[in-house]
């Protein structure tokens, strides 16, 4: 089946649904979503969203906490553009329905996080980004001109190479005119024609073993890209959250926000020694990157497999309105955090590099944007600053909309376009070549790929990688897809993307630590 619309966004999170709803006043609008509307990064992110908000903090110190965290890799433009129209954005996420804390007087009731000079963290209570996503999804369904596909699968993008036409680099003037989705309740592939594509898929944490992120977040967007011969950067820097809770078997591990660093917590070894002051002079509220490397070092040095998160100092009644989920869910386990410290330890997070974009969040492929934690902006450098990474995406749907509005008319359906061809393939026999493979990818990922690197690790890694690609390749070829053996396809090519572009990187910086290059490059760029 065909279907035509002005705006294709494959991705239900903040970054998809803040641009549909921007644009669905000029034109009609797809949102594809892999699952519910519900199931996306956004929905789990616990601790806020950054924005100046009050009269002693200001723009150029929200930009110096970013640039400092970034370890000098940051697009300064970008910064700037996004922390001066943040307050903005948070207005309009205000009259879309966010509800975010307030304190006795009225005003934002303000949080302080790891590498922030000052509190500026809008949250609401542990749960900021259900919030967010809960107000967007009712705004979403209501609105007229949005159209919601849930349960589909963004197979492929559509370029010049579905016409015939041979594209063999990313430099090549590359056109989008739509995707292949997956109707995973008929397993009937559509062909969705668009006059412009957003891409917001989200993250890779599922190419680790261990990660914070939901069980969709294996990279699709970016892997389309990069097979369209997209323009991918800065994959090397991923961000381990440094305080996962530990709990082995839990997939994805449940996230201890940071700002419970910020309220008082404090990290310990397993004996109740507190040692980030050997680390950095902001001790427990150093950056991330710094953080996660301290516990990892910890960890490995003492042979645990996780240190503590101290918050019983403070007081009982304070850390449960605080934090009522993280409460409840230690609960579950028989941990009171009110009396017993939080057993943590570091997990894949997030991604700070992605699809390359500029100011408007344009890819290097025509017709095609992309935004949130898919999108390479430039924000957040080598290392994201806390909450920075939703209001970015909120400023960068606010400047992809504006931009394609103005352009979108130019542009004419494809309709040339083959319907998906599924000549000679079959269903495959043993699901288990796909769970064994995928099992893999997260074990070579997590083992050589992880905190801290080597080019011994790196390129034991790529050996292990090509081997179950060539694999992968083959049978995706003769088999009936599925979202499965898709989702195998895509932590592969990320994984490798992570990998090549981590060995092509001579230097530690921000999140990518290299025991053969410990020092920065002072040349280096994003």
């Amino acid at each position: 089946m065909i279907k035509k619309y002005d705006f294709l966004v494959i991705g239900s999170g903040i970054a998809g649904m803040s641009f549909a709803l921007k644009v669905a006043k000029y034109g009609k609008v797809a949102i594809v979503a892999k699952n519910s509307l519900e199931d996306a990064n956004t929905y789990y992110a616990q601790g806020g969203i950054a924005s100046v908000t009050n009269p002693w903090d200001n723009f150029e110190k929200h930009i110096a906490d970013t640039l400092d965290a970034g370890a000098g890799l940051c697009d300064v433009a970008v910064v700037e553009q996004v922390v001066k129209k943040a307050p903005i954005q948070i207005k309009e996420l205000i009259s879309w329905g966010v509800n975010f804390d307030k304190d006795e007087t009225g005003n934002f009731d303000l949080h302080k996080e790891g590498g922030h000079s000052e509190y500026r963290i809008l949250h609401h209570k542990d749960n900021t980004g259900a919030e967010i996503q809960v107000s967007l999804i009712d705004t979403v369904r209501k609105h007229q001109n949005i159209d919601i596909y849930d349960n589909h699968f963004a197979i492929e993008i559509l370029t010049q190479h579905h016409l015939g036409q041979v594209v063999t680099h990313h430099t090549e003037d590359i056109e989008c005119y739509g995707a292949y989705i997956l109707d995973q309740d008929t397993n009937e592939i559509d062909t969705f024609l668009s006059r412009v594509t957003m891409m917001a898929t989200g993250g890779i944490g599922c190419i680790y073993q261990t990660t914070t992120n939901p069980l969709v977040a294996t990279g699709d967007g970016i892997a389309m890209v990069a097979r369209a011969r997209g323009l991918v950067k800065g994959m090397e820097f991923v961000q381990f959250h440094p305080t996962a809770l530990y709990h082995p078997g839990d997939r994805p591990s449940f996230l201890i926000t940071e700002a419970m660093r910020g309220y008082g917590g404090i990290l310990k070894t397993q004996d109740g020694k507190e040692f980030m002051d050997n680390y950095d002079e902001r001790k427990s509220l150093a950056p991330r990157d710094i953080v996660a490397r301290a516990i990892d070092t910890e960890m490995k040095n003492r042979g645990d497999d996780f240190v503590y998160l101290d918050v019983t100092h403070k007081k009982a009644e304070e850390t449960k309105k605080h934090f009522p989920n993280i409460y409840q869910k230690c609960l579950t386990l028989g941990i009171d955090i009110t009396k017993d410290m939080i057993p943590v330890a570091p997990a894949a997070h997030y991604l700070c590099g992605g699809i390359k974009v500029n100011l408007d969040g344009e890819s290097s492929i025509n017709r095609l944007y992309a935004n949130g934690e898919c999108a390479c902006t430039g924000l957040h450098g080598a290392n994201r600053l806390a909450s920075n990474s939703l209001i970015e995406a909120v400023v960068f749907a606010d400047a992809a909309a504006d931009h394609a509005i103005t352009r979108f008319k130019d542009y004419s359906f494809q309709d040339c376009i083959p319907q998906w061809n599924a000549e000679g393939t079959k269903m495959p026999e043993e699901m288990v070549l796909i769970t064994q493979s995928y099992k893999e990818v997260n074990q070579i990922m997590s083992a050589y790929v992880g905190i801290v690197r080597s080019d011994l690790r790196l390129n034991r890694a790529l050996e292990r990688l090509n081997i179950i690609y060539k694999e992968t390749e083959d049978f995706f070829h003769k088999s009936v897809v599925s979202r499965d053996l898709c989702e195998l396809r895509n932590i592969i090519k990320v994984g490798y993307l992570v990998i090549k572009q981590a060995k092509a990187r001579k230097e530690s910086r921000g999140l990518h630590y290299t025991i053969d290059y410990p020092e920065k490059d002072p040349k280096s760029k994003l």
